[in-house]
This record gives C-alpha cells, sequence and structure tokens, in this order.
C-alpha cells in the first residue's frame, strides 16, 4: 500500500517574497517553530535572537486553526495600511485626460 502523503508537494512558507520548503512532517514543523520560539527567548545570548520569536509564531501559525486566523489577519492589516502609506497619485497624469 503506498503512502497517501508520498505525492504531496512539501509545505512551503512565503517570508518577504522568497518561498522556503517545510519538512513534510506536521510533528517535524511544529517542533521546529516551538524551538525556534524557545530559543528567541534567550535572544540576549550571543547567536540566538529575538528575530526567532516571530519566526516561530509564523512556522507554527501554519499549523493551527487560531493561530492561522491571527496571522491572516495581521498579513490583512500590513497591507491596508502599506497601501495607505503610498504616495498620491498626480492629478491628470496617467487619467485618460488628453491636452
Amino acid at each position: 500500500m503506498e503512502d497517501p502523503h508520498s505525492h504531496r508537494p512539501p509545505r512551503t512558507i512565503r517570508i518577504f517574497g522568497r518561498r522556503y520548503a517545510m519538512p513534510r512532517s506536521r510533528i517535524l514543523r511544529i517542533a521546529i517553530g516551538a524551538l525556534l520560539i524557545v530559543f528567541g527567548i534567550l535572544g540576549f545570548l550571543p547567536v540566538l535572537g529575538f528575530w526567532m520569536v516571530p519566526l516561530g509564531l509564523f512556522v507554527i501559525s501554519h499549523e493551527f486553526a487560531m493561530a492561522r486566523r491571527y496571522r491572516r489577519r495581521t498579513v490583512v492589516w500590513w497591507e491596508r495600511r502599506r497601501k495607505g502609506r503610498q504616495p498620491p497619485r498626480c492629478p491628470g497624469k496617467d487619467d485618460g485626460d488628453v491636452a
């Protein structure tokens, strides 16, 4: 009997437009996220950093529905905020007016 998971493509996550492959095992993905959070709390030590905490939360958010909802809300909020900061368009430019 074949493993039903063998035909699935590897799970990937996107961070700043780049894709990173994650392990196929859900338990391993959860462990990676948890370790990133735990070691991120020790960010005052050399080599480790506080940057690991949000990365760990991001990895875990792909596994749990509640965390996934918060991640999605954050992404929507960030995109709306970013669009609000775009410079205003110049009136009369590229809006079909012929001078």
